[in-house]
């Protein structure tokens, strides 16, 4: 396998956005903002570090996971065939979104439910934990962000190729070989400088809108005002994210598929 150049990336993923901005802003607020919207409006007060009760937000919960995952795939389709047009990459997205699920199911279900059963083992006795139970957690954690680096182009492929969920997986996996430290360095930069922008707009936001508004609660118009907020920045640094595993697929994959180059206009 190539070794893959980040910054080639990079320079490629500004290039698609700047030329491509309209499409992908147009999918990320009907595919992103939209969905995050509604299910913070829906969503009850809850206890911090606490669920909300069950209740309609469920639902609506993963309906918008369901359609942020169409969103994802859109994306990537439009950084990935510049010709297609808005409305061609949703309806990409939804026929692969099926195939992309399970591919993802495959591995995340068993990690979750061998990390909740260590973690209940951990916490039977809670003035002495079990040692044997937190070491388990510890390596599960280490052999999920192994699994989750290594198939992280998942996405891509399920966008990319018409193929299955075990294809998919077996093709991520073979397309990291030998970039494993490459993309957990992206990943990690990537993760630190959006939580960094996040809580530094979120702030800045807060303030301001204190200063017109009196209320800022989650049931508020100021509460509304800073959601709006905060779904538009997650949109862009998704987008942004999206391409970028879009260009870094193209860059790995054999014939440099998906060239940037600008798409014909549609919506």
């Amino acid at each position: 396998m190539p070794k893959l150049s980040l910054s080639r990336a990079w320079e490629e993923s500004t290039n698609v956005i700047a030329r491509d901005g309209r499409l992908l802003l147009a999918v990320a607020l009907a595919l992103f903002v939209l969905p995050g919207l509604i299910l913070d409006v829906s969503m009850p007060g809850a206890v911090a570090g606490a669920l909300p009760p069950a209740g309609l937000w469920i639902p609506i919960a993963i309906v918008a996971v369901l359609v942020s995952l169409v969103g994802q795939l859109a994306v990537i389709r439009l950084a990935m065939e510049p010709h297609l047009s808005v409305g061609e990459s949703i309806v990409h997205g939804l026929k692969r979104l099926l195939p992309y699920i399970v591919a993802v199911l495959v591995w995340i279900v068993p990690i979750l439910v061998v990390g909740s059963v260590l973690y209940n083992l951990a916490g039977v006795n809670s003035a002495r934990p079990s040692l044997g139970a937190a070491l388990g957690l510890l390596l599960l954690t280490a052999i999920g962000v192994f699994i989750g680096v290594k198939l992280m182009l998942s996405s891509a492929v399920a966008s990319a190729e018409n193929v299955g969920p075990f294809a998919i997986i077996a093709r991520s996996w073979r397309l990291s070989a030998g970039n494993w430290w490459r993309l957990f360095v992206f990943l990690l930069l990537f993760g630190i400088g959006a939580l960094c922008l996040l809580l530094a707009v979120e702030s800045v936001a807060g303030l301001l809108l204190r200063m017109v508004v009196e209320d800022s609660g989650p049931r508020s118009l100021g509460g509304l005002l800073i959601a709006i907020v905060s779904q538009v920045i997650s949109a862009l640094l998704s987008v942004v994210f999206f391409v970028m595993l879009a260009r870094i697929y193209a860059q790995l994959s054999p014939g440099g598929a998906g060239q940037a180059s600008v798409p014909s206009s549609g919506t």
